[in-house]
C-alpha cells in the first residue's frame, strides 16, 4: 500500500494492488483501476499530484482550468 497522506490541498491516495482510491478531506472521491489506475501513477510522478486528482475527481477549480492552453490534452 503506498501513497500520500495528509496532503495540503486535501486530496490523498492510497494504491492496493491493481487499484488507486482517491479522497478529499479523508471521504472517498473515486476509485481508479486497470489501466486507468496505472496511468494515473504515472501521471502522478510527473505532474502536480493535487492538480491531477481534482481533474481525475472532476473536482476542480472551474475559472482557472478553463485555460486551454494549460490542459494537458493540448500540450
Amino acid at each position: 500500500m503506498t501513497g500520500v497522506a495528509h496532503s495540503p490541498g486535501g486530496f490523498d491516495y492510497v494504491q492496493r494492488g491493481d487499484e488507486v482510491r482517491i479522497t478529499h478531506r479523508g471521504r472517498p472521491a473515486t476509485t481508479l483501476r486497470g489501466a486507468a489506475a496505472a496511468q494515473f501513477l504515472v501521471d502522478v510522478e510527473s505532474g502536480d499530484p493535487q492538480q491531477l486528482m481534482a481533474r481525475v475527481t472532476g473536482d476542480y477549480k472551474r475559472g482557472s482550468e478553463r485555460a486551454a492552453r494549460d490542459h494537458p490534452r493540448n500540450r
